[in-house]
């Protein structure tokens, strides 16, 4: 009895170092992230961990393709130093959305740096999951082709779609605007995708979006953060204190089913009034031409509509610019709720919005002192998204990269070996 308990406690000690060096891998991994190449001493000392550690960490982070060894530091005193940084050629993660009008597949690698995307425009209005998730499939496998051929290896995929989404179960609970409800969109997809060896995740498309503009260049100070997106709905992904708001239930975001005109039109939800009849895309449209005007055309290139829509905007036209305002107006209303709900830093105009920030973010910057009750609302910068339409499938593929960084031994590259025999955790 006293042998058995001693293998006991042996094999919960070696449970407990595993852990204990998987927390620490992750913990170099997310540090090159953050702050980029360094220097074996210079991650020791700026995470606490011992050079010692930190060495055999980087060792094993090297023999799983995480990381590579680049330039050579050379100070004043000490023998010259190599910086280790992030490997991006070994590993990638895919994001795909499915939305009204387009589908979007974008890769990245290890590094978050774009290494393929798709972008392919689709008749607006309801589509049946059985014809959009073949297409967006394809879009995909085009691309898995294309990298896993020059190297790569395929370790995540998250798609995104506009409506409620339970992510526990990987299915479209409801997506009106769709048309989707109940969807099994996971169980699709990973048939659709010859069954990958890697996680495969769903998620709301507006969340997704939040998590991209988190990780956009220029905002490494930004905690606090609302992207509202438009595309024929209108939706909300809330970052706050750095984390992403979902809700008990994961339903957080919806906000274009926020009742804003009572007597107002039908929503694709069954109500009348909510906030994306009046600010979505079609309400836009509606205002700016006649039903046959191609810009109306849901058979049409969403992209190629807006720049005409753009254009008449800038040539002045009257019909087009009132219609802007209106949006402007209605759009001001809503980002007013959210503005004194969650006090962010920052809001973001993406999708649709962004396009047209031009005639949008300026009308909603003034507005907001009318709309916020706390003082100073200007404390809240709104801009612009720089990420449009590829937004959601980035935030996708950033989404499946926690899987890595949270737990580095979940890879493995040909050149992996076993890590030595007491190695320091």
């Amino acid at each position: 009895m006293v042998r058995d308990r001693s293998l006991l406690a042996d094999a919960g000690t070696s449970a407990g170092l595993l852990a204990v060096r998987r927390h620490n891998l992750a913990l170099v991994m997310s540090h090159l992230r953050a702050a980029g190449a360094r220097s074996r001493a210079t991650i020791a000392a700026e995470t606490g961990l011992n050079k010692a550690t930190v060495s055999s960490l980087v060792a094993e982070l090297v023999e799983r393709g995480l990381v590579a060894e680049g330039e050579t530091e050379r100070g004043a005193v000490g023998r010259p130093s190599q910086h280790v940084d992030l490997r991006g050629g070994t590993f990638f993660t895919v994001g795909a959305e499915v939305n009204l009008g387009y589908l979007s597949v974008v890769a990245l690698d290890v590094r978050s740096e774009v290494v393929a995307e798709r972008w392919v425009p689709l008749e607006a209005g309801p589509l049946d999951a059985d014809v959009a998730l073949p297409r967006l499939a394809t879009l995909v496998l085009e691309i898995v082709a294309s990298l896993t051929a020059a190297g790569g290896e395929l370790v995540g995929v998250t798609v995104a779609v506009p409506g409620l989404v339970e992510r526990s179960t990987g299915r479209v609970l409801r997506a009106p605007n769709l048309g989707w409800a109940q969807t099994p969109v996971v169980e699709q997809m990973r048939a659709l995708l010859d069954d990958p060896a890697c996680p495969l995740l769903l998620d709301n498309e507006a969340n997704l979006a939040a998590r991209a503009e988190v990780d956009a260049p220029g905002r490494a100070d930004v905690a606090d953060l609302v992207l509202l997106t438009g595309v024929v709905g209108v939706g909300a992904g809330v970052v706050a204190a750095g984390r992403l708001l979902r809700g008990v239930r994961g339903f957080a975001g919806e906000v274009g089913h926020l009742q804003v005109d009572p007597g107002g039109r039908r929503c694709g939800c069954g109500r009348r009034g909510c906030w994306e009849t009046v600010a979505g895309l079609d309400a836009l449209l509606s205002g700016a031409a006649d039903a046959d005007d191609p810009v109306r055309d849901p058979t049409l290139d969403l992209v190629a509509r807006l720049a005409t829509l753009i254009a008449r905007a800038e040539a002045g036209d009257r019909r087009t610019l009132d219609a802007l305002d209106r949006t402007a107006d209605w759009l001001g209303t809503g980002a007013g709720f959210l503005v004194n709900l969650f006090d962010p830093g920052l809001l973001v105009l993406g999708g649709y919005f962004a396009l047209l920030g031009p005639w949008l973010a300026e009308p909603l910057r003034r507005s907001l002192p009318d709309r916020v009750f706390a003082p100073q609302p200007a404390g809240c910068r709104v801009e612009s998204s720089a990420l449009g339409f590829t937004a959601a499938a980035r935030g996708g593929a950033l989404e499946a990269l926690t899987w890595i960084f949270d737990d580095p031994t979940a890879v493995t590259s040909p050149r992996a070996g076993a890590v030595p025999a007491g190695a320091p955790a």
